[in-house]
Formats: C-alpha cells, sequence, structure tokens
C-alpha cells in the first residue's frame, strides 16, 4: 500500500480537535481497538497496517511512542440530540482529563450503562487519549453532549431519580438505589456545579474508611464505586 504525504499529514492533524471537528474524523490506533471499531457501527475510512506500509510509514503515521502495528481512520458519528433514556444512565458534569473520560466509558460499559451524557466542557471523546483509555468501550456506550441541568430537568420530569455523589450526601452504602435514573459525577476538583446540584432530587456519598487520609477519590474510580453498588443491588 502507497501511502501518499497528504494521507500522513491529514492523521498528523488529528492529533488536534480543531482539525476533528473540522473534518470530522479521528484515529483509532493498535490491534485491538482496530477490530474493535471495525466491529462496530463507526464507519472506518481506512486501515493502515505495518506489514502493508512498513515500519518508516506507521512510525510517521502513529501518535504513540512505540507505534502500533495498525491504525485506522474513522469517521466521527453525528451528534445526538438529547432525550431521556430508560435504564440506568450516567452524566459527566465538567470531567476535563482525558484519561478520566475514557476510563469512565471503560466502567460504564463494563456495568451496562446505555448512555453517557457529557457536558460541552468534558473532554472530547475523540481525543486519542480518551480512545486508548476506553480501551474500544467507546464504540459501545451511547454518547451524547448536551447541556447537563437540561437533561437532569428531563429525568426529573420523568419521574425519575438524579444522583449525584456529593461531600454532604447520604451514605452510599445505605442509600435506596433505583435501577433507573440518572447518575451525575462532577468535575476532578470542583465537583458538580451549583446549578446541576440544584436538580440533584437523591445525594450520595462514598465514605471514606476510618482512619484514611485521602481527601478524595478519583473521578473514574468514584464512577465504577457507585456503579457496582447500583449493579449490586
Amino acid at each position: 500500500m502507497i501511502v501518499t504525504n497528504a494521507e500522513i499529514k491529514l492523521v498528523k492533524s488529528l492529533k488536534d480537535k480543531k482539525f476533528r471537528d473540522e473534518l470530522g474524523l479521528f484515529v483509532v490506533e493498535g490491534e485491538k481497538m482496530v477490530a474493535e471499531v471495525l466491529k462496530s457501527d463507526f464507519r472506518v475510512e481506512k486501515v493502515f497496517r505495518k506489514e502493508e506500509v512498513g515500519a518508516a510509514v506507521m512510525e510517521r503515521l502513529s501518535a504513540l511512542s512505540s507505534p502500533s502495528p495498525c491504525l485506522a481512520l474513522v469517521h466521527r458519528k453525528p451528534a445526538l440530540s438529547p432525550s431521556v433514556r430508560e435504564g440506568l444512565c450516567l452524566a459527566l458534569d465538567s470531567v476535563r482529563d482525558p484519561g478520566n473520560v475514557g476510563t469512565i466509558i471503560r466502567v460504564a460499559d463494563w456495568f451496562g450503562i446505555d448512555t453517557l451524557y457529557l457536558s460541552a466542557d468534558c473532554a472530547d471523546i475523540y481525543n486519542p487519549k480518551v480512545i486508548q483509555s476506553s480501551m474500544g468501550s467507546l464504540f459501545r456506550v451511547r454518547t451524547v453532549s448536551c447541556d447537563i441541568p437540561l437533561i437532569c430537568s428531563e429525568f426529573r420530569k420523568a419521574g425519575m431519580e438524579v444522583y449525584g455523589t456529593l461531600l454532604d450526601g447520604e451514605n452510599i452504602y445505605r442509600s435506596t438505589l433505583a435501577s433507573k435514573g440518572l447518575i451525575v459525577m462532577g468535575n476532578e476538583g470542583a465537583g458538580i456545579s451549583a446549578p446541576v446540584r440544584a436538580l440533584v432530587s437523591s445525594k450520595l456519598l462514598i465514605p471514606s474508611f476510618e482512619g484514611s487520609g485521602a481527601e478524595s477519590l478519583n473521578v473514574a474510580a468514584a464512577t465504577a464505586i457507585t456503579l457496582s453498588e447500583f449493579r449490586r443491588r
């Protein structure tokens, strides 16, 4: 396979959100990840394989320190309109670290969460770090960028609980947890924003073990604990 300089330049430009937005494309690297996207309903534009293009070209294409054996150029999906979903859903309120967002997508997939709502200032789901840390779960979990206070209001209007993890919440291990509703996780430093907090109908706290010196939990870890407790019931 002959790879042109224009193709290499295109692939490398997709490290920047500006070009991902303009071109409607993103890059997936790694054999497992490429296999996952090929099985999904994402439209794959082209796959570059080391045995077809050569090691030197793969090194130029790759954004990784150790280039992977294959890389795919993939079309982004059209933005979805926010709507209330049945079952248990998850919302991220200003979670800005790409590694956290990717890990949360993976955790959501593990616990069978159908839909993940993200505020506009969350890390871009097509950021290479989000894709890598999601380990393929991005291609299975339905992601919707939307106004989080608005979707919280819609869940409340539909008669469902909106849960939020807050320091003044009730111990999650003693709380009544429903099998459907919306769970909101907040920003890494500031937590859930005031407009969203005002719409939370059930405040939850993950208590620390007696004697712990840790000030807080990483948001991805807190999400995993929260979803595990909901699914345990």
